[in-house]
């Protein structure tokens, strides 16, 4: 065991650390009396979240403590400090008198960096730690750091920004010099912590689960799983906890990532918010994480709920492609078309299909003092995005941040519409047969599956926003045609189908 440092001085430097994380939680003024950052707007802007104590302190315990010696450690997007004071106070409980931390806290916004210098130049009380803090793009400085060979943090801890990269932006051009590609600067900052540290050594960050699924993270799911392995990954219960004064909608995780490490069983972890006072935590076989034969390398998390599904669905080896069933996104963007949009149908007109003609589970047109068009103009203009008239399944692309299903499917009955072509809106996904209707029992039947709580569930594994993509439809696991043809005719002779009803239904099935 390492010797710890006892002395007056060590333990009044810890008090000083643990005060100036207390204050951080509270809104922090500048020498000109001007509010940092504060405003949500301002925050957005330059894609900034301030990191609470409570988290900063968490992340910090992430790190193996048997690792805690001569410490250089990575802040990139250091913010007002939190999380380099939370890492100097959990290093100072357990490193020796021998031993050094070495601090390089980078950040980009002159008004941060006002408030950061002072908070963590204060550690350097403490003759055993040492602090830059330096000014600037991370992005490219990291670049040259690297293109130079240069690996030499033993730690790195990441509040990163959350914000797009533009396509022709400089930093993708950077990004690029190093082989990164990714399209987010949460992801970005992630993946050139990791080439700047050294093998073996250990990244712990907070950012948006986004990166779990969807092929616009692919890239950056092969970069970090081909250099690391996940040790641990947090989840927080509801997606606007973690940062509950900034109105962040994204759920976010803490993923803790060892650099050149051989992969292992991977912690999972879970609390309501930030406070962490209902902490639970499981260790999972890594192939509940990645399925070895996910050709996308989706990330999922596991939870209690979810160990049914995972038992289950993998029971079901079918796809929508060896089903013969297509799935494509509504191709109707209607403020593409405004003047071929209709509120009420006439001579001329075909249905146009919204989310809210599924009001209640039920297709519903078309529907009376609806805010939306129920119908598009057929024309030379409008046909090629029109779909034949028969069976179709279609699932809401968006659902409320708090909503009890991700996955909403809903039958397209043409005995409800007339005998016309029919238009899908951009907000839902539409499955189908290569651009034509189902059959009647396979649509039922899909509609049946994807609305079972176990799918939901599975899904909800590796999805953490609002946004169901056909891409994530294309991934789940389906039951044979067989057994949907089944589920269908099933659901056929029901006079109304409830929620519990179809759990039970599909109980049956496995």
């Amino acid at each position: 065991m390492r010797q710890t440092l006892q002395t007056p001085n060590v333990k009044v430097w810890r008090i000083m650390v643990s005060l100036t994380l207390f204050a951080l939680d509270v809104p922090a003024y500048s020498a000109e009396s001007e509010p940092v950052a504060a405003s949500i707007a301002q925050k957005a802007e330059l894609g900034q979240f301030m990191t609470p104590s409570a988290v900063a302190r968490f992340m910090a315990t992430q790190f193996d403590p048997n690792r805690f010696s001569d410490v250089v450690l990575l802040d990139a997007g250091a913010g007002q400090g939190a999380l380099s004071l939370a890492f100097a106070e959990q290093w100072g409980m357990h490193a020796s008198t021998q031993n050094r931390l070495s601090i390089h806290a980078y950040e980009f916004d002159p008004q941060m960096i006002k408030q950061l210098r002072p908070n963590i130049r204060a550690l350097e009380n403490d003759h055993r730690v040492k602090i830059q803090v330096i000014d600037g793009d991370f992005i490219e400085k990291a670049e040259g750091q690297i293109r130079l060979g240069k690996h030499a943090y033993t730690h790195a801890i990441l509040n990163p920004p959350y914000k797009k990269i533009g396509t022709v932006s400089v930093a993708r051009q950077n990004l690029a010099l190093v082989g990164v590609e990714t399209v987010n600067l949460y992801s970005a900052f992630v993946a050139l912590a990791l080439e700047m540290v050294k093998s073996g050594g250990e990244v712990v960050a907070i950012i948006p689960r986004s990166f779990c699924n969807g092929p616009y993270y692919k890239s950056f799911r092969d970069f970090i799983l081909a250099r690391a392995a996940i040790r641990s990954i947090h989840l927080f219960g509801s997606r606007n906890k973690a940062f509950a004064d900034d109105d962040v909608l994204q759920e976010n995780v803490i993923i803790r990532l060892q650099k050149g490490a051989v992969q292992a069983d991977v912690t999972i972890s879970s609390s309501t918010d930030a406070g962490f006072a209902d902490l639970e935590s499981r260790s999972v076989p890594f192939a509940q994480i990645v399925h070895p034969k996910d050709g996308q390398r989706f990330i999922r998390i596991p939870t209690d709920e979810s160990g049914g599904a995972l038992a289950n669905m993998q029971n079901y080896a079918s796809s929508l492609a060896m089903i013969g069933v297509s799935v494509s996104t509504g191709p109707i963007v209607d403020f593409r078309l405004k003047d071929q949009l209709r509120m009420q149908p006439g001579n001329g007109d075909v249905p146009l299909l919204y989310p809210g003609h599924f009001a209640g589970g039920v297709l519903q047109w078309p529907r009376p003092n609806f805010k939306k068009p129920n119908a598009i103009a057929e024309n030379s203009v409008t046909r090629r995005w029109l779909y034949p008239i028969g069976f179709y399944v279609a699932v809401k692309r968006f659902s409320s941040k708090e909503e009890r299903r991700r996955i909403v499917a809903y039958l397209v009955d043409p005995a409800k519409l007339p005998a016309s072509p029919v238009g899908f809106e951009n907000h839902l996904n539409i499955l189908h047969g290569n651009r034509g209707p189902l059959p009647e029992d396979v649509a039922r039947g899909l509609v049946v599956y994807l609305n079972a709580k176990v799918v939901d569930d599975w899904f909800r594994q590796f999805n953490g926003h609002t946004q169901v993509n056909a891409t994530d439809l294309r991934s789940l696991p389906y039951p044979d045609l067989e057994d949907l043809i089944r589920l269908g005719r099933w659901a056929k002779s029901q006079p109304a189908l409830t929620a519990q009803d179809i759990d039970q239904k599909i109980g049956t099935v496995w």
